[in-house]
């Protein structure tokens, strides 16, 4: 069970996840022994998944982001499309989901051609009937803060 210390800790680290334990610590109250156990603890347990460095996209050419919906015949191909997925570098995200369609996937690619290849490619598995694809053309919210309060 998480108390306010370690909701606080966490939402520090959401806003900055390159803060030094030891401003933590005193940022909070804490000891630096005392919030490297917490922290310790919030990680074995999965409550800190990792820590990551978020990438400008354009600075490394990726200028085209989209939406493919993935329409599936059928649910026995499940897992080798999921395995398709995990090895396709250009998906980076992936949804199963229920209403119209059977998966969402988040593509980001340099150029329309690289998207063209990259739907060709989804196309091709096997179970996939079709797809509907929309194209990002800005970005009004992206965030993966977690609205997390003490109860």
């Amino acid at each position: 069970m998480l108390d306010d210390l370690d909701i606080t800790i966490l939402n520090k680290l959401q806003e900055n996840g390159r803060t030094k334990r030891s401003e933590l610590a005193e940022a909070i109250g804490l000891s630096l022994p005392s919030l490297s156990d917490r922290l310790k603890k919030l990680e074995e347990n999965h409550i800190i998944e990792g820590y990551y460095a978020k990438l400008n996209k354009h600075k490394f050419g990726y200028d085209i982001m989209a939406f493919i919906l993935v329409i599936m015949d059928s649910s026995k191909n499940y897992e080798k499309f999921s395995e398709h997925v995990r090895k396709t570098p250009e998906i980076l995200e992936c949804y199963s989901v229920l209403g119209d369609g059977s998966h969402f996937l988040k593509a980001l690619v340099k150029e329309t051609k690289d998207l063209e290849n990259l739907l060709s490619k989804v196309q091709a598995w096997p179970g996939v009937s079709r797809t509907v694809t929309s194209f990002v053309l800005s970005t009004i919210k992206e965030t993966t803060s977690l609205n997390i309060h003490s109860k």
